[in-house]
This record gives C-alpha cells, structure tokens and sequence, in this order.
C-alpha cells in the first residue's frame, strides 16, 4: 500500500512484522484472528494523515516470528510495549480487536503512562462480570475446538481457505472483505505451523483471563476507554468494563460483522475521530 513501510523490530523474544505509515502521535493498532495487519487497510490512510500508525503482525501470525509460546495477555503486551519503545513512542492510542484486545487491555492496565487513550473491540475480557447474557448459550463452537492440542491443525491443514473464509464472511454478515486481503488473509494462516500458532491464542485463554481478573482486581483502568461493539459481541465488552473504568465510552454498531474495520471503516473512523486519537 502506498505510504506505508514494512518494518521488522525485535521485541520480547520475537521478530515483529510491522507497517508504518504517516507522522504524528502514535497509534498502535492490535489485530485478532484470522487476520494480519491488513485488517486496518481501510483505515490506515486516513488516520495516516495526521497520525503515526503502528500495524503490527502479532506474536506467530502474519510475518512475525512463529513463536513456541507466549500466547498470553500479559506477554502479548510486552510485545506490544516493545514495538513501541523501538520506535521510540512514548505513548500511543491504542486499539485491539478480537485477539488483540486482551493484550491492549493489558497493557493499559499495567502501563498507563503508555496509553493516551485505548479502544477496545469485538471480544471480551476473561471472565470479568458483565458478558453473562451473550455467553447464555456457551461461548462460539471455535473456541472449544482451537484449544484442543493438535486436532484443530490436523483437520484444517490443507483446507485452510474454506475455513477462513467462513470467519471473513461471518464477520462481515456475509459481505465478504476485499479478494486480496482474503487471499492475504489465508496465505497467512496456511501450514500447519501457522494453524499452532493461531490456535495457540486459544490454548492460551485460561491464563490470560487469570492475568485479566487479577489486573482488574488490583487496579482500575484509568484510561480513557471506547468499547465498540457490532454483531455478535454487541454491549457485553462494554458491560464488562463499565464497573472498573473510569472514563468509558461505549458504541454498539448495528448492521456491522465482527470484522468492523474492513465491515464498517466509516463508523469505526467516526468514532476514532470523536476525541484526540
């Protein structure tokens, strides 16, 4: 994409891939599975024009280094904080999504001096009260089946496309996103190492919720906060954050897919633009 330049940082025990494009206060932008950097191309130029945005690929996924372990929250904020002091940020706005918002609620909450304002979308925090009414049915069938060791990599390994392609369109309630980010999108989750490593976010979750409840225990969130939310997690991240933020904004998307900056970009920069970014 014009503007934007591929970076390889080391950070925490890893090789971070990470597009940067524009100048001005950082922006730190955190994906979720099954995507890459490329679910904020719709965003990126626009934000670009008066921002420094950070896209990196997270920990296993995309071109950043397949990692063994370290799937956790907390550990995944350490990535993050360290893609930040390599480009010498002292601070960032910081947005995640899906798999990317744990971790930038983590850090948040152990760094706030790191955070100027934080946005969070699309997923939910462990197991903190508020969610009990969308997990009423049990959480999404995806989630039983990717922590299982080993039988999701062996039922996906050489149809990795179609299953993708079933969360791009779910996630954008059967719109679909872009041919050549899906076909990014696949390209970055095929083989059978890439599969672990995805599903290692799973596998993972137990001890990132234990992380999230003792974060929240110990400390309020003191950041300013966004929740937004579209189909299916709607207000329960928002529910989730209400009784332990102290500045929180929440937005419920209607007619949006899960997949909100390639489903929704319009809405998602209205909101972005709403305060300073």
């Amino acid at each position: 994409m014009a503007g934007i330049a591929l970076r390889t940082i080391t950070t925490n025990g890893i090789e971070a891939n990470i597009a940067v494009a524009g100048e001005g206060p950082a922006v730190l932008l955190l994906h979720g599975f099954p995507h890459t950097w490329r679910l904020w191309s719709r965003i990126i130029p626009q934000l670009a024009a008066d921002h420094r945005v950070i896209a990196p690929d997270l920990r296993g996924l995309g071109g950043t280094t397949r990692a063994a372990s370290g799937y956790d929250a907390a550990n995944l904020a350490l990535d993050a904080e360290g893609i930040l002091d390599a480009l010498d940020e002292p601070a960032a706005t910081v947005v995640g999504i899906d798999a990317g918002t744990p971790p930038a609620f983590m850090l948040a909450m152990r760094r706030p001096e790191r955070v100027r304002r934080l946005v969070l979308m699309e997923s939910l925090l462990g197991t903190l009260p508020g969610a009990e009414e969308f997990l009423a049915g049990g959480p999404p069938w995806w989630f039983g089946f990717h922590s299982v060791p080993d039988l999701p990599e062996t039922v996906v390994d050489g149809r990795e496309a179609p299953y993708i392609d079933w969360f791009l369109k779910a996630g954008t309630l059967g719109r679909g996103v872009p041919r050549e980010i899906r076909d990014e999108f696949v390209s970055a989750y095929t083989a059978r190492e890439s599969l672990r490593c995805a599903f290692s976010y799973y596998r993972a979750m137990p001890t990132s919720a234990k992380q999230i409840q003792d974060a929240a225990a110990a400390a309020r969130l003191t950041v300013p906060t966004t929740a937004i939310g579209a189909h299916p997690v709607g207000d329960a991240l928002e529910r989730q954050l209400r009784p332990i933020a102290d500045d929180l904004t929440g937005h419920v998307l209607e007619d949006c897919g899960h997949i909100i900056p390639l489903d929704r970009p319009d809405a998602l920069l209205g909101i972005l633009g709403g305060r300073d970014v």
